[in-house]
């Protein structure tokens, strides 16, 4: 069974930085890509980092340049995949949820990936 298990979130200043893990397990043997999305209260799911198989990623606008995406590939069925966010605003603020998709490379079309699998989630909070 594939578990997405985020970790890392937190409270913050403006202009602060978080680091923010998922730990991927049970995943397919096919891991073509993975990513973030976020939910604001009051807002509309927004998907904002993404990275394939081959390390290239893709990013909102609305994080781009602030945000890195990453992994660290395993051999086996576990994967970690990191968002590092820095110079935080308070717009970042919201509940930020990892996602896979197991389904198969022609699913994958960066932010725009419908992952089928995602996490529980983890709060961010950024304050001024």
């Amino acid at each position: 069974q594939v578990k997405l298990e985020e970790s890392g979130g937190g409270s913050v200043r403006v202009g602060g930085s978080l680091r923010l893990s998922c730990k991927v397990s049970g995943y397919p043997y096919m891991r073509p890509c993975m990513g973030w999305f976020r939910q604001a209260p009051g807002k509309e799911r927004e998907a904002i980092a993404d990275i394939d198989s081959h390390g290239n990623a893709d990013y909102a606008d609305s994080v781009k340049g602030r945000f890195t995406i990453s992994q660290n590939k395993q051999d086996n069925a576990e994967d970690t995949l990191y968002l590092q966010m820095d110079s935080l605003k308070p717009e970042d603020t919201g509940v930020y949820f990892c996602a896979a998709e197991g389904r198969g490379k022609p699913y994958c079309n960066g932010i725009r990936t419908p992952y089928n699998y995602r996490g529980q989630g983890t709060q961010v909070t950024v304050s001024a």
